[in-house]
């Protein structure tokens, strides 16, 4: 009886959480962050997107693959995030800065 009732406890615990991240994102624009580098720097191997989304207080813009989301701030920078099996496996940081100068033409 305890242990059910141990059980149970984890259960709401872990469902009031999960409720209060997605109310929290719900307030912001979806996908965006006020600082991609720092929020790239604070990115460890193995978060779950929960995790993130806590992080953020965002819901992350999904990318063409099932497990591909992205984060932007307002200078154009862009993180993106791949996940495997709900945790994080790798993550790139695209600058805007980066972006503009290649498409500059050569003189």
């Amino acid at each position: 009886m305890f242990a059910a009732s141990a059980i149970v406890f984890w259960l709401l615990l872990t469902f009031n959480r999960a409720v209060r991240v997605v109310k929290n994102a719900a307030d912001s624009p979806v996908g965006h962050v006020p600082n991609v580098v720092m929020f790239h720097a604070g990115l460890v191997q193995g978060a779950t997107l929960i995790q993130i989304v806590a992080r953020t207080r965002s819901l992350g813009r999904r990318l063409a693959g099932d497990d591909d989301w992205a984060w932007s701030d307002d200078s154009g920078d862009t993180v993106k995030l791949h996940f495997e099996n709900g945790r994080l496996r790798r993550w790139t940081l695209e600058r805007a800065a980066d972006a503009s100068v290649a498409s500059e033409d050569p003189v």
